[in-house]
């Protein structure tokens, strides 16, 4: 068990003043469901919840659960309806998809799919792939795992961002590829990938390129054809629509070729007892009921981030250097993959000195009520690069505000000069704070089952 003071924590002299601090109050951009929700400290008391985890998952827009609340009343069947409400509902969904088509750039030559999240559309991506894949060792598991298992090749990155394209070519070069898939922003660090040179050096080799766009496109206005993007998979969860759409798009020809990503009802053209025909994409990779509220909601995030797109990546640079900044003055180590990477997200990874970062993100939910996340963040390769266990993540999005992100580095400024004011046990790989006084809400179902 752990008390005040962290046993092998180094204590820091107390700064007259933290620069992160001294500039002007930063606002949210959007409105979210849940911003002004408070929440329990261990000592007593509770505060406005500070989010900080939207790498993770980020909450709803206002707007995305109106537009679910107006769709809801006449919910109904997609595409085979006859009744009113199905009618509503599949030009609803239909209309989604073109509205997505058009946030993304996708070309009149692509299809958009509906999958599950992210993690779906690069699997069903990897099923499509007719020859070899070639990825960097700095994906998110998302985007390794599926080439790994069809047997792909993995390119090192090298100590600068310009080596590594200068290996992804030379790998290329060697031995052809169809497909080179890379992400367009690190969920560890939240480096962006020079997307154009990308595209240009996989299309000179005869491969295209697919990109994990999770973490790059809640952030950043993102055009598959200006880029050179053949495909761009990314969920709904991660920009603002939690209700479990994802998506996959890009040229229809792998995919028509390929298996049905899910077989069963609206994949089909004709089915016999021993034979069947498949749809063409989208419906032949979209088997059974669509999710058509996951749809709508991800087309009305798309429409509300394309209008603030102006403005959100000032407002996340702004956010994003105060925090780095912050960090930095108290004595971390801000986490990066290139020194030469010269743009980046609104995601920032750290570690302290002699702290387990586990007990530091334990400590800022149960003491300040801030939510980060810790770990290796499905990047284990990248965490074996970069030479450490494990780390803190703080990430921003349209909800954030300099006031979350100055919560932040006091706390982590307090938890370095005094340690945590309360006692934390390890417990499963993890620390939890001795005792939890934080109730859990009245809003959450008990279980129904009870033992006889």
């Amino acid at each position: 068990m752990i008390t005040h003071p962290v046993p092998g924590h180094t204590r820091h002299a107390q700064p007259s003043s933290s620069p992160a601090r001294e500039v002007h109050p930063i606002r949210p951009l959007a409105a979210l469901v849940g911003a002004s929700q408070q929440v329990p400290l261990v000592q007593g008391g509770q505060v406005p919840y500070a989010n900080l985890d939207y790498a993770a998952s980020a909450p709803a827009l206002e707007s995305v659960a109106a537009r679910v609340n107006e769709i809801l009343p006449l919910y109904a069947s997609v595409h085979r309806g006859a009744g009113y409400a199905s009618l509503v509902c599949t030009a609803a969904y239909e209309s989604a998809r073109a509205e997505i088509a058009c946030f993304i750039g996708a070309g009149p030559t692509d299809v958009v799919i509906f999958t599950r999240n992210t993690t779906d559309a690069l699997n069903l991506l990897a099923s499509a792939a007719p020859g070899p894949v070639v990825y960097l060792d700095v994906e998110h598991h998302a985007n390794l795992l599926p080439w790994q298992a069809r047997g792909g090749r993995v390119v090192t990155a090298q100590p600068t961002l310009a080596a590594t394209l200068s290996a992804i070519g030379d790998e290329l070069a060697r031995h052809p590829a169809a497909l080179l898939a890379v992400t367009g922003a690190s969920n560890v660090t939240g480096e962006l990938l020079p997307l154009p040179d990308l595209a240009a050096l996989a299309h000179r080799h005869g491969a295209r390129l697919a990109v994990d766009g999770a973490q790059l496109v809640p952030h950043r206005a993102v055009d598959m054809g200006s880029a050179g993007v053949d495909y761009l998979a990314f969920s709904g969860h991660k920009v603002y629509a939690p209700f479990g759409a994802g998506v996959l798009a890009g040229p229809r020809d792998w995919l028509d070729a390929a298996s049905p990503h899910l077989a069963g009802g609206g994949a089909v053209r004709e089915v016999t007892p021993t034979t069947v025909a498949w749809a063409d994409s989208p419906a032949r990779h979209e088997g059974g009921t669509p999710n058509l509220l996951g749809a709508v909601a991800l087309a009305e995030a798309c429409r509300v981030l394309s209008s603030l797109a102006p403005g959100a990546a000032a407002h996340e640079a702004a956010l994003t250097g105060r925090m780095r900044g912050g960090l930095a003055a108290l004595g971390a180590t801000v986490h990066t993959i290139w020194p030469d990477a010269v743009e980046s997200v609104g995601i920032v990874s750290f570690s302290l000195p002699g702290t387990d970062a586990a007990l530091l993100a334990t400590y800022l939910s149960a003491e300040h009520g801030i939510g980060v996340r810790d770990g290796r963040f499905c990047a284990h390769p990248l965490f074996a690069r970069l030479g450490i266990d494990r780390a803190v993540r703080a990430s921003l999005g349209l909800g954030s505000s300099s006031e979350d992100v100055d919560r932040l580095i006091g706390a982590v400024e307090t938890f370095m000069v005094q340690g945590p004011s309360w006692s934390y046990q390890q417990s499963g790989g993890g620390w939890q704070p001795v005792p939890d006084s934080r109730p859990m809400p009245d809003a959450l179902p008990g279980s129904a089952c009870t033992e006889a």
